[in-house]
């Protein structure tokens, strides 16, 4: 009786040259392509550009516009203050007292104040937000006031340009009527304006006494 111990099934050498069962099964499974790697195959979409003359206007523009925000709110005209509603530097709000003296005193009146890229070549966009009888502003807001038209001069800054409006409501220029001014309720969202204590909305009916 031979006294040699036979090799057992299991301890045969693993001569396939493959991985064991265990290997096989901890084995991650392929990496899946990450969001960058996918961007990188998918085709990219036109990014959209402006030209540089754009570009350049805006630039003008906007630090021009810095510069006057700077310059009202460390020294802002009488009665007046003015700055941007919100991140958009090109569209402000104003806020109007009424001018001591004047039938608007003790009003308050609010304005709208859009520049363009072509600003201060071209005039802002000014309107009264507050409802307003006066001959040189229409049922719309909108103010007939030369230098907001063909007398603009890029030496104006919007401080000068409140001033004015300030001064249209001490003495109003009748010459200079706004041709399309009602007095009846639009659709237009114009606020309520305060009236001061000595007006009363009827006075203000008969507008003869605001334009000589």
């Amino acid at each position: 009786m031979s006294s040699e111990v036979q090799p057992r099934p299991d301890d045969s050498p693993n001569t396939s040259g493959g991985s064991s069962d265990a290997e096989q099964r901890e084995a991650p499974p392929p990496e899946q392509p990450g969001p960058e790697q996918r961007d990188q195959t998918q085709p990219k979409k036109k990014e959209a550009k402006i030209s540089s003359k754009t570009a350049a206007k805006l630039s003008t523009s906007a630090k021009r516009i810095q510069k006057e925000l700077a310059e009202i709110t460390l020294d802002p005209p009488p009665n007046c203050s003015a700055g941007p509603k919100g991140d958009n530097i090109y569209e402000w709000r104003s806020t109007i007292l009424g001018p001591p003296g004047s039938v608007y005193e003790g009003g308050v009146f609010f304005l709208d104040i859009a520049f363009t890229p072509d600003y201060p070549f071209k005039p802002p966009k000014v309107t009264f937000r507050t409802r307003i009888y006066h001959c040189n502003i229409n049922s719309q807001g909108v103010i007939c006031l030369d230098i907001l038209k063909d007398n603009w001069s890029p030496a104006l800054t919007i401080s000068k340009v409140l001033l004015s409006i300030c001064s249209l409501l001490t003495d109003c220029n009748p010459g200079e009527s706004c041709s399309t001014h009602t007095h009846t309720h639009t659709h237009t969202p114009l606020l309520t304006v305060i009236l001061p204590s000595n007006l009363s909305h009827d006075s203000l009916t008969d507008t003869s006494f605001l334009c000589g």
